[in-house]
């Protein structure tokens, strides 16, 4: 840390806010954010006069409080995490019964041109030809309904 003993604490909170937004604006992924709001309060208690201890205490403990308290919110109000995987996707979707659906038992459907396995959402049979509408999935598994 010798290369650091130079530098005023101002300079070094500045440079790091820097870095951090930097690499947020790199990564888009709400990862750092945190630490260059830490950062900055850091360096609002370095040039209030606090020490070195205590303004990398400052920065530990509002990163911390930071990342608990506000990115819960900051992910909801983003919708980060919530695009829609392609099985997902196939909830509402409807096509036709390949195979029957046995009372408790898989069967087989065709949807959006994809063969996949289907238990009937009630547990009663449904017939092939029937169509049947996606209304969950289950590891690998469409529930479904007739249409």
């Amino acid at each position: 840390m010798s290369f650091l003993a130079g530098l005023s604490p101002l300079i070094v909170w500045i440079a790091l806010i820097i870095i951090f937004a930097v690499l947020e604006a790199l990564t888009m992924g709400l990862t750092t954010i945190w630490f260059a709001g830490a950062a900055l309060i850091a360096l609002l208690a370095a040039m209030i006069g606090f020490s070195v201890p205590v303004q990398i205490g400052v920065f530990l403990i509002s990163s911390a409080l930071l990342i608990y308290f506000t990115k819960p919110l900051a992910k909801d109000f983003l919708h980060i995490g919530s695009e829609k995987t392609n099985v997902e996707a196939v909830i509402g979707m409807d096509g036709p019964v390949l195979k029957g659906i046995e009372r408790y038992a898989t069967g087989q459907v065709k949807i959006n041109g994809q063969i996949w396995t289907a238990l009937s959402e009630d547990g009663e049979p449904i017939e092939v030809g029937a169509r049947v509408l996606v209304v969950a999935v289950e590891g690998v598994k469409l529930i479904v309904k007739r249409a």
